[in-house]
């Protein structure tokens, strides 16, 4: 059993090296640009001029500016809305460049994803913990009576609105601990978690994605698989911290630790 597992977490893990490292992965995000910021709608090395509402975002550029939007070569105006999907499906191309739009809390902006990024030319992989089955344990998920919104800073400086959908339970080597989660769309928790490793042997906070727990609130908290928060690969995202209680006291000797180092030349 413990060899299955083993060998399914080398696989997570390569899984996880190959997608940071993809074409348009987080290693891959050059900037991030509010809107707002830019009055003018002139966004740093972006043509076109760019101006946010409260419906979206209203492009407008000249054939001459090289935007493509849809694939097709663009001149006039166009509104678009969040892009929901995978980078590299983003409606907006400056050449290979995918101009990524988002919204946070009603504010507008624009990230630039490009495969010659320096992040991604420099990539040697991801720092990791070898398996080991005592940091897999059964926990159980309590959730609050709806979702509580708390106000946390993000790596970018700013604070913003984080929904807790409840708390998540486990024993690794008979000591309980708890963890405040957001529930994704799919069902899966996110917890936001720092330890007694954080900015020492391992990131500074790691993300943990335990599965969807089922009806009696069960599922399988396995910090084998805590994970690099995408703003460890790329400065530009706006990763959340930990919410006041998710920093563990014990150090958790497992999981992603860190980019991995190059080697000496």
């Amino acid at each position: 059993m413990t060899t299955d597992a083993s060998d399914a977490w080398k696989q997570w893990h390569e899984k996880r090296v190959e997608t940071v490292s993809a074409p348009y992965g987080p290693l891959a995000l050059t900037a991030t640009h509010w809107i707002e910021e830019h009055p003018e709608g002139r966004l740093p090395d972006i043509p076109g001029v760019w101006v946010a509402d409260k419906e979206g975002v209203l492009l407008t550029a000249a054939e001459a500016d090289g935007l493509t939007v849809a694939g097709r070569s663009f001149s006039g105006e166009v509104r678009l809305a969040a892009d929901t999907g995978p980078e590299v499906a983003a409606r907006v191309a400056l050449g290979a460049k995918r101009l990524v739009v988002l919204v946070r809390e009603g504010v507008w902006g624009v990230r630039v994803y490009d495969p010659e990024s320096a992040a991604r030319r420099a990539f040697r992989g991801i720092e990791a913990t070898p398996y080991d089955p005592r940091w897999s344990v059964s926990g159980r998920f309590t959730p609050y009576d709806g979702t509580r919104t708390v106000r946390l800073g993000n790596a970018d400086g700013r604070a913003r609105g984080f929904e807790l959908a409840g708390e998540l339970t486990f024993s690794p080597a008979g000591q309980e601990h708890t963890l405040k989660v957001a529930r994704q769309r799919d069902g899966s928790l996110w917890a936001v978690f720092a330890d007694a490793t954080s900015g020492d042997t391992t990131f500074r906070f790691r993300f943990l994605l335990p599965p969807a727990p089922d009806a009696e609130g069960r599922t399988t908290v396995d910090f084998n698989r805590a994970q690099l928060p995408p703003c460890a690969f790329a400065d530009h995202f706006i990763c959340p911290f930990p919410a006041p209680g998710n920093t563990l006291e014990v150090p958790i000797e497992a999981g992603e630790r860190h980019l991995s180092r190059p080697g000496p030349t």
